[in-house]
């Protein structure tokens, strides 16, 4: 008897290319039968704190409030490396430097995103207004908020659509600490049978390993997520954020997220929480 296991991840071009070996069935796992669940990365947060999937990508962010709950897994994570969230104003704004925006209406793609918390770190003072990552950049542009923190595609696009990025968080991260900056990593549940998670966890490393070892293939499967990027650059974005660092976070990436996670809690922004991780 099969055992299904709920697989949930956003629906963007880097996750779809994360997972194209087991969508492909290039890569297969005996016994298990492999549901995938596609959802945008705040509803998954908030899907994870009730535990209704087996493996969910989060947000780092949101692991402080899920640790009870699920085991971080080593392979699939995104991380920024020099790179990151954006800060975005209209290109005629006189906003120019990040500190021109102390106290002022922010919008931010949810609650729980990483990029929230990074944003937090680094302009304590301001007015988060929460609202889909796909409404962002244009309720920026429109004034609707002073500033706008870009996600996804939208940190390859804002200069066509008209807006000016006053600050890279990735860029402020790794200047200060020398680490990539920690955004989304892959979860399984705590109450699964060791034997299961340990499975789960070979099987994930081996659909990204597939993925970056057939890239072209994988490219063609991501492309369906692009959101009107066209190839080159959903190349470029799938290549931020899926690569040494998605293959396994090593010893570095754990510093990362350990790090974001304790100067968090030291600001008193989410729970103090240890990063515990499930091994192949």
């Amino acid at each position: 008897m099969s055992l299904s296991v709920r697989l949930a991840h956003s629906p963007d071009s880097d996750d779809a290319f994360m997972f194209y070996g087991l969508a492909s069935g290039a890569v297969k796992a005996p016994g298990i039968d492999f549901v995938h669940e596609l959802r945008d990365i705040e509803t998954l947060n908030k899907a994870a704190v009730e535990g209704r999937y087996e493996i969910t990508a989060l947000s780092v962010h949101a692991y402080a409030y899920l640790h009870d709950k699920y085991l971080l897994l080593d392979s699939g994570a995104s991380f920024g490396d020099g790179y990151g969230p954006t800060v975005v104003v209209p290109e005629g704004s006189s906003i120019r430097v990040i500190g021109d925006l102390t106290g002022k209406r922010i919008a931010i793609p949810g609650k729980w995103t990483s990029a929230a918390l990074a944003l937090a770190l680094r302009l304590p003072l301001h007015t988060p207004v929460i609202m889909d990552f796909k409404q962002v950049g244009e309720a920026a542009k429109r004034g609707e908020v002073d500033a706008g923190l870009v996600i996804h595609e939208g940190q390859l696009t804002a200069h066509e659509e008209g807006l000016h990025v006053v600050e890279d968080l990735g860029v402020w991260w790794k200047n200060r600490t020398g680490l990539p900056l920690p955004l989304g990593m892959n979860g399984v549940r705590r109450d699964l049978p060791e034997p299961v998670r340990k499975t789960l966890a070979r099987v994930l490393s081996e659909s990204i390993a597939y993925g970056l070892d057939n890239r072209e293939k994988a490219l063609d499967h991501a492309m369906t997520y692009a959101r009107g990027l066209d190839r080159k650059r959903a190349d470029a974005f799938v290549g931020m954020y899926v690569n040494g660092w998605t293959r396994s976070v090593g010893e570095k990436g754990r510093r990362a997220v350990a790090l974001f996670l304790k100067e968090a809690a030291e600001r008193g922004l989410v729970p103090n929480v240890k990063p515990e991780y499930q091994d192949e």
